[in-house]
């Protein structure tokens, strides 16, 4: 009988769990606003957020923006896109210039503790690395001893840089700049051998010279960069809306839902798990503050997870880069959407 109270009990309890989300105020300002201010690269970053000459922005980071604004007003284009140098970006997010950083953000355990940040998924696994003109010779970069090395202040690739030298008992000489257009300016001019930043990055900026044959990434990955959205700490509300519209395109690539077929799935599907997505069952977009539509305005709109990867980053665009790490966990990747229940 005393289970059977415990039990009833506890069912009740969890019932009534989230059947309505606590105000945000970060929600609620972005609604007085009528538009998401998302904090974006200032330099531009081939593949993950450029500008173009209408004031049009694009890209992997970018289209993370757009999912939150759909999620929220059922409108991807209710953003304002603000840039941000890398020195810039947390002193914007703590002061409550910008909603929310989606700017190739390296979460580390400083950043998310003493800044009074707080990280809300990784959008894709990266690492640092190396690029060298060919003409160098350079095949590893355990054959840079004595290079000068361009690279940008104020992240966390100076610190690895300096790391990945000492471990291998090498010395370098660091030509260091504000900006990573300054540091990349400064490399093809020769004012040093090497330039490093995360290898997303070295593809990104590639692109943008003259002869991108002309210059090789080298093999070593000396570090672990997980990026992704940042919000600010204390406003778990607002991180929950920032992290399930993240794991909504994550979901969606996993159960095969699409910018293409979400209409017809969401009209005909029998999946318990896509109708739970698509706000056909149950109450997520109450729990979480949203319209119950929440997630299909977010893969109407702006497409699934690896929609988004491809058009930005894939094998079919300039940069070139494969899935890797950022491939579904049931493909060898590491990329996992937390239960939609």
């Amino acid at each position: 009988m005393r289970i059977t109270t415990l039990a009833l009990a506890g069912a009740f309890a969890l019932a009534g769990i989230g059947t309505a989300a606590a105000a945000s105020p970060t929600l609620e300002a972005v609604k007085k606003n009528g538009f998401v201010r998302c904090g974006v690269n200032a330099s531009g970053l081939p593949g993950f957020a450029t500008v173009d000459d209408q004031g049009n922005w694009s890209g992997f980071d970018v289209d993370f923006c757009k999912a939150v604004a759909a999620a929220i007003f059922g409108d991807a284009s209710k953003v304002k896109y603000v840039p941000l140098s890398a020195k810039e970006r947390f002193t914007a997010l703590q002061s409550g210039e910008i909603d929310v950083l989606i700017r190739n953000t390296t979460w580390t355990l400083a950043r998310d503790t003493a800044l009074g940040l707080d990280f809300v998924g990784v959008n894709y696994y990266d690492g640092q690395g190396f690029m060298v003109p060919k003409a160098l010779g350079v095949k590893s970069a355990l054959e840079l001893d004595g290079a000068s090395v361009c690279v940008q202040t104020g992240t966390t690739t100076e610190r690895n840089l300096a790391d990945y030298f000492r471990k291998h008992n090498m010395k370098y000489e660091p030509v260091v700049f504000e900006s990573s257009n300054e540091a990349i300016a400064a490399f093809q001019a020769g004012r040093c051998d090497v330039f490093t930043t995360d290898r997303s990055g070295l593809y990104a900026e590639r692109t943008r010279f003259s002869n991108p044959d002309d210059w090789v990434i080298l093999p070593e990955v000396i570090s672990k960069e997980p990026l992704g959205p940042v919000v600010r700490h204390g406003d778990n509300e607002w991180g929950d809306i920032v992290r399930w519209v993240f794991y909504a395109t994550l979901e969606a690539e996993e159960y095969g839902v699409t910018s293409g077929n979400v209409d017809e799935l969401r009209a005909n599907s029998d999946d318990p798990a896509v109708r739970r997505l698509l706000g056909v069952e149950e109450k997520f977009g109450e729990y979480l503050g949203l319209p119950q539509d929440w997630a299909y305005q977010v893969i109407k709109q702006v497409g699934n997870y690896g929609e988004i990867f491809e058009r930005n980053l894939g094998m079919g665009t300039p940069l070139g880069i494969e899935r890797g790490l950022n491939d579904l966990w049931t493909r060898g990747g590491l990329q996992y959407a937390m239960p939609f229940r």
